[in-house]
């Protein structure tokens, strides 16, 4: 079946979730977080295109973009080219990192915009990762409250109001508020078969088979368990199931 044509927005502005293949972790540590970000704001500038929110999740991307001089899919597939070829060296690792196919929403009007906005400040704290929006330091909330860096805050502060302390202060309060709107999200309820499970169990351990795991010593055991453990739809029920590692001891890991 041939895929769907996106829509096109007509205010040039988008919702864009870029997430990792097999639902894998694209961000292991802070240093991949930083390496995005310098991305981003690389391809900003040279694509010419605006970025008024993002979020770093650990397995995916929210961006809200305002297309520029090179169309959407063309500014997300330098960013990902980029960041996998840096990505694939740190870790010494080769292939995809992201879906083939990113997912995307227009938005064609300014109560939509914050809308999205919000739902994309909300996802760390929804996701357990955060306590408040103001402990997440991985989202363009902080640079809406704080000094800003890589998105064009000046055109949503606008909405809010004309001063700077005044959009800020309503811009907190619509930030906190629980919104009603649907958007676009990561879907996760599929659960991977045993087969699928192991294949990915073991393309992302970098192991022939998953028997080296047993003759690992302890320390590198857990460390390589913690990673697994991080991999969305899979228990450590199945984990257990797959490896031979008992459930205990994966808990534990």
């Amino acid at each position: 079946m041939p895929r769907q044509a996106r829509q096109s927005s007509q205010t040039g502005i988008y919702h864009i979730i870029l997430r990792g293949i097999n639902r894998q972790i694209i961000f292991e540590d802070d240093e991949d977080r930083k390496k995005m970000i310098r991305c981003l704001q690389l391809y900003k500038e040279k694509c010419q295109c605006g970025i008024y929110g993002y979020c770093l999740m650990d397995n995916h991307i929210h961006l809200l973009l305002k297309e520029g001089n090179d169309p959407i899919a063309n500014f997300i597939k330098k960013v990902g080219v980029s960041y996998v070829a840096w990505y694939n060296h740190k870790y010494q690792r080769c292939g995809h990192l992201f879906q083939d196919r990113f997912k995307s929403e227009t938005i064609d009007d300014e109560q939509y915009l914050l809308t999205v906005l919000r739902y994309i400040h909300q996802n760390p704290v929804k996701a357990g990762l955060a306590a408040d929006l103001s402990k997440y330091p991985w989202s363009s909330y902080s640079e809406y409250t704080g000094d800003s860096t890589l998105v064009d805050a000046d055109f949503i502060m606008g909405i809010f109001a004309g001063e700077q302390e005044k959009a800020v202060m309503y811009l907190k309060t619509y930030m906190a508020e629980q919104g009603e709107a649907t958007c676009i999200e990561i879907d996760d309820s599929a659960k991977p078969t045993d087969k699928q499970a192991q294949l990915l169990i073991q393309e992302y351990v970098g192991a022939n088979t998953l028997a080296e795991l047993l003759v690992m010593d302890k320390q590198k055991r857990n460390e390589v368990l913690q990673k697994i453990k991080k991999l969305n739809g899979i228990s450590t029920w199945q984990i257990a199931r797959i490896t031979g590692i008992s459930q205990s001891v994966i808990a534990r890991a």
